[in-house]
């Protein structure tokens, strides 16, 4: 097991009805006049955008509202975020919604403390020193960014889409509502799930040995989630299995599934600009890039597979080999992205890949040749190429 260092500084309220608790919530944190962002029609047409504001005005917390986050978020709303928060004296930033508005969110942050362009931070152009205090009320169970040192935003300019990793823009708390969650697509709900068990999968396919805790921790979060995941799919109203994919989904990024282990996150990096060029859901990305990625990078320790194939996907191959097993569980993995609706391929989300989209995807993958991705297997250009082929 690997050195490491866990921390989770973020506080959470889970439960029925704990946006009512949001304004208090801010108070605590030194808070005085807030920026409520959010997405588009949810947090307006399902009351939970008044909830929220009515929780504000009973703290006596003056605040003003930036709508239109989309998935994938851009920069150029983020820049209108942070002019917003600069005329307004902004001094702390409420996101009313799911992973791309937490991340749009982290990403005024980082830019009311900075000078610059705040895209300078995601090119890896500057480092963020600092990072206006964020709070989140979570809509949609995926992303995990109310609990994680992520953030991920799209550039229009080249469509490119770039992550920062700092813990400055770590949440000051998370409101976690299962009930939240209710209304959404069987699709949404899929591509949340998917995005979970990404999370930690990412984490989980290491070659580092001895992580037996860790390991057991990673593989009861991936069998809960595949568990709840089919609930849903059966009876979107399920609270129960609501509620454990939205605690999963938290635990699975805060980094709490990956101590001791060193992370591959090769797939996040390979969809990235899958969703990038094609706008496409992230969920649906990572579900359609995944088996791909396995299949190219599985002989690096295809013991690793198999224990995900026996302890995650319940296989019980007597007698066969590690490889075999190996690729029986992404087999099986493959078939569970199929059963709740995923693709398991770039055509299944609709979009026709050309030779020439590949090459562009793997040139701007590989930051223009001068990057490798991934740990359980180093990935070069070529190899990127070559996985993107694979899954077109």
């Amino acid at each position: 097991m690997k050195n490491f260092n866990y921390y989770a500084p973020t506080r959470v309220v889970f439960g029925i009805g704990a946006e009512t608790q949001t304004g208090a919530l801010i108070r605590a944190q030194g808070g005085t006049r807030v920026l409520v962002h959010y997405g588009t029609h949810f947090a307006q047409e399902s009351g939970l955008l008044d909830r929220v504001c009515a929780s504000l005005r009973e703290a006596e917390l003056p605040y003003v509202l930036l709508g239109g986050v989309v998935p994938n978020p851009r920069v150029s709303l983020i820049r209108e975020g942070i002019e917003l928060c600069r005329r307004e004296n902004v001094d702390f930033l409420l996101a009313v919604g799911g992973g791309s508005v937490i991340d749009a969110a982290k990403a005024i942050g980082y830019g009311l403390c900075y000078d610059g362009d705040v895209w300078d931070i995601y090119a890896k152009k500057a480092v963020p020193t600092a990072c206006a205090p964020v709070g989140a009320v979570v809509t949609f169970s995926a992303a995990g960014s109310e609990m994680s040192d992520s953030s991920v935003i799209t550039n229009e300019d080249g469509w490119l889409k770039r992550g920062c990793n700092n813990d400055l823009c770590r949440c000051r708390f998370a409101v976690l509502n299962p009930e939240l969650t209710v209304s959404l697509s069987p699709w949404q709900t899929a591509c949340g799930c998917t995005d979970i068990l990404m999370h930690t999968m990412e984490r989980y396919f290491t070659t580092e040995p001895d992580t037996e805790l860790t390991d057991a921790i990673a593989e009861s979060l991936l069998r809960t989630v595949i568990r709840n995941a089919r609930a849903v799919m059966k009876d979107p109203g399920d609270l129960n299995a609501r509620s454990q994919i939205m605690w999963a989904g938290s635990l699975s990024h805060n980094g709490l599934t990956g101590c001791g282990t060193v992370g591959d996150w090769a797939c996040h990096q390979l969809e990235h600009e899958i969703s990038g060029m094609f706008d496409v859901d992230h969920g649906a990305g990572l579900a359609a890039i995944w088996a791909s990625w396995a299949r190219y990078v599985y002989q690096e320790k295809p013991e690793r597979f198999a224990q995900f194939a026996t302890r995650v996907m319940g296989l019980n191959p007597k007698g066969q080999t590690a490889e075999w097993t190996a690729l029986a569980g992404i087999r099986a993995f493959e078939a569970f992205l199929t059963e709740i609706g995923m693709p398991i391929s770039i055509g299944g989300l609709g979009v026709a890949v050309t030779d020439k989209n590949i090459e562009e995807m793997a040139w701007k993958c590989s930051f223009e040749n001068t990057r490798t991705i991934g740990n359980f297997r180093r990935l070069e250009l070529e190899d990127i190429r070559r996985i993107y082929l694979a899954a077109r």
